[in-house]
């Protein structure tokens, strides 16, 4: 039975992992204090917290979310990212503190509550912003709507083209 003190820690652990869209467990080792303010710096602008668990409890939170397969990643010194809000934004933020620092490494997570590897993570921070991929949206829905208003438009011109050739040919006779 766990004491009282990690009873609670549980349930915070096991409360951020269902809220968090995605998980990064990182190895941190080697990190001085500057760099990892630095690093949940860089996370906070996305809706990320950057937190140092202890495995075993942070196993135990994982399987209270009906989460199996972190054994393999929950060993020595881990460092979680909880990500609430833009998940490409913190997976770039984390691959870029990543390549950046070359002392901290990722060694998997969770999209949602599915186990993913580092490929996976890696894949994540190379897709899109969400304010990309409004802006392909948009343009994908303003393309047919201003070709037909081309399509329209077309008759009008034509007519007004010919008017115009005729009353010049007027003026020339």
């Amino acid at each position: 039975m766990p004491t009282a003190k990690k009873a609670q820690t549980i349930k915070e652990i096991t409360s951020m992992i269902d809220d968090s869209q995605l998980t990064v467990i990182c190895d941190y080792r080697g990190l001085s204090v500057a760099q990892l303010q630095q690093f949940r710096g860089a996370l906070r602008p996305h809706d990320a917290e950057f937190h140092i668990v202890k495995n075993t409890l942070t196993n135990i939170a994982a399987k209270a979310n009906g989460i199996d397969g972190l054994d393999e990643v929950l060993n020595g010194p881990t460092g979680v990212v909880f990500v609430r809000g833009d998940i490409v934004g913190a997976a770039k933020a984390v691959s870029d503190f990543v390549r950046t620092s070359r002392i901290m490494t990722v060694k998997g997570g969770l999209l949602g509550k599915t186990v993913i590897s580092v490929a996976d993570v890696e894949a994540v921070a190379t897709l899109p912003s969400r304010e990309e991929l409004y802006g392909k949206i948009v343009g994908m829905l303003a393309s047919p709507m201003s070709r037909t208003v081309g399509v329209l438009s077309g008759p009008g011109r034509s007519i007004a083209y010919l008017l115009n050739s005729r009353a010049e040919q007027m003026a020339a006779d």
